[in-house]
């Protein structure tokens, strides 16, 4: 798959919850879902906590970085999200979250996620949507996914389009 297409939805309710997360100080995620008929288009936003100040908190050596650097979404309420879409039509197809500051990257961080520390991708065929979020505008978004044949993570083309 080489582009992702994103109705128009999804990006606005994406970026007016990236107002609450700049006062907040803190990245914001989810997952973006779509009917399994249409496999390149998503049309529903499910955010996600972030997990990282309440862990920071409660034990600063285990979790030294707080949710202005670090997104940590519950591993268990994010697979019983990705079963479910399998089953109910709507299956997930991108997890997206915030940088602050730092540009839309694709990190070692997001990588070491993805792969859960393995060689490949625990979710196959999700894509991973990275908001830049600078001086608390939304200057930049990239897609990235999974390229098989090179063993990355490589930034894809995404094209957000009007509601149908």
């Amino acid at each position: 798959m080489s582009e992702q297409d994103i109705t128009a939805a999804v990006p606005a309710a994406d970026e007016s919850s990236r107002v609450e997360e700049v006062s907040s100080t803190s990245k914001r995620g989810g997952l973006l879902s779509g009917a399994a008929a249409d496999p390149l288009a998503v049309d529903e936003v499910t955010p996600l906590l972030n997990r990282a100040n309440k862990l920071h908190a409660l034990d600063p050596e285990t979790y030294p970085r707080t949710g202005r650097t670090y997104f940590l979404i519950d591993p268990l309420k994010f697979s019983k999200a990705v079963t479910a879409g399998k089953t109910n039509g709507r299956p997930v197809r991108v997890l997206y979250h915030s940088h602050l500051d730092v540009g839309a990257y694709f990190s070692e961080t997001d990588a070491a996620a993805a792969t859960m520390g393995g060689d490949k991708p625990s979710y196959e065929g999700l894509f991973y949507l990275v908001t830049s979020v600078r001086q608390g505008k939304v200057d930049d978004h990239k897609l990235f996914e999974w390229d098989y044949a090179n063993k990355k993570f490589v930034e894809r083309t995404m094209e957000i389009v009007a509601n149908p």
